[in-house]
């Protein structure tokens, strides 16, 4: 039976936003206090209050292990929640659960993002948030990660052949996911782009490239700098979208902001740094920044989208050398 709810958009109000610390230093070499710092300033800027009054963020913190306690309770325990829970790393948008709803929610498999990256207890995180939040779970063996969708809240998904089409992740052909897609996440239209960022070893999330805003209303970047390293396949995804019409029959309306450019992680390699990795909390839009002359240009350009909110930008550098930015981090519990 097809599922009769899809999930909330991401503008909708949340009852909390679940996150997780930096814990294991091993993964995080020369990069693990300032990922910590990078989490901990999200964190902040996510419980504080917006304009006019708006509420911010209850957040809820996971931290593995007894020092990572200390430190969270330390850096963000007078802004946040923090749970003992048990994780390899902290990309909960895509090890956690997705929410339909307050006590509602649906479990994917999980295979280390096609087993390039395979972690202790990461294929457990979504059933332990699920019941720490009180919400009942649909469990689905299929391998799907929070990232690689992005929703409007109407039945509309965006998202990448690259990634859900991958064999590393299922083996099935473009009907058979659109079918899966449909059932478990009520998804009444699916827009597909066809690939995402360079070096991503998500291999093509679409919440790195394209995110819905408002219904009917996308956006997604434009090249920055004559070597952006992503220039062609940023103007082939802004095409598909300018083509596109989401469930409801709208075209759908594209905005585009800065591009990054090209950002070369620790070891001199093309980093898939994006502005579009951006978390839409009760209050506060943050935007991941990586010391770019972009960032002041993307954040301005988002401040119209969001005019209820306050858009910062924040650095995401350290967050970055791991593989994502604060929407990899963070998954959204509807009120």
């Amino acid at each position: 039976m097809s599922q009769s709810l899809h999930p909330p958009a991401e503008w909708t109000p949340h009852s909390a936003i679940w996150t997780a610390w930096p814990a294991d230093p091993d993964i995080w070499p020369g990069n693990f206090e300032g990922a910590q710092r990078e989490v901990g300033a999200m964190i902040r800027a996510l419980s504080g209050d917006g304009p006019d009054g708006l509420v911010g963020d209850m957040v809820r913190v996971l931290a593995n292990g007894p020092e990572a306690v200390l430190s969270a309770e330390r850096a963000v325990g007078d802004y946040a929640e923090v749970i003992p829970a048990k994780y390899g790393d902290i990309w909960l948008r895509d090890i956690g659960p997705i929410f339909l709803s307050n006590d509602r929610c649906l479990t994917f498999g999980f295979n280390g993002w096609g087993s390039k990256f395979v972690y202790e207890h990461d294929d457990r995180v979504a059933g332990f948030i699920a019941h720490a939040a009180g919400a009942s779970a649909a469990e689905f063996a299929r391998v799907l990660e929070g990232g690689a969708l992005d929703w409007d809240g109407e039945g509309t998904l965006l998202t990448t052949r690259e990634c859900v089409l991958n064999p590393n992740r299922n083996d099935w052909t473009e009907a058979d996911a659109e079918a899966f897609l449909q059932n478990a996440l009520g998804a009444a239209k699916i827009i597909w782009i066809d690939r995402g960022l360079a070096n991503d070893h998500t291999d093509g999330h679409v919440d790195n490239i394209a995110r819905f805003v408002a219904p009917g209303v996308v956006v997604c970047q434009q090249p920055s700098g004559a070597d952006d390293p992503n220039a062609e396949a940023l103007e082939a995804i802004a095409e598909t979208l300018k083509s596109a019409r989401d469930a409801r029959g709208r075209k759908l309306q594209v905005i585009r902001i800065p591009s990054p450019g090209r950002v070369l992680g620790d070891d001199g390699e093309v980093v898939p740094a994006s502005h579009m990795n951006f978390l839409i909390g009760n209050a506060t839009v943050v935007v991941p920044t990586y010391g770019t002359p972009s960032a002041a240009s993307a954040v301005e350009a988002l401040k119209p989208l969001f005019p209820d909110r306050a858009v910062v930008g924040l650095s995401a550098r350290h967050i970055l050398s791991g593989g994502g930015a604060f929407h990899c981090i963070t998954q959204q519990q509807p009120a």
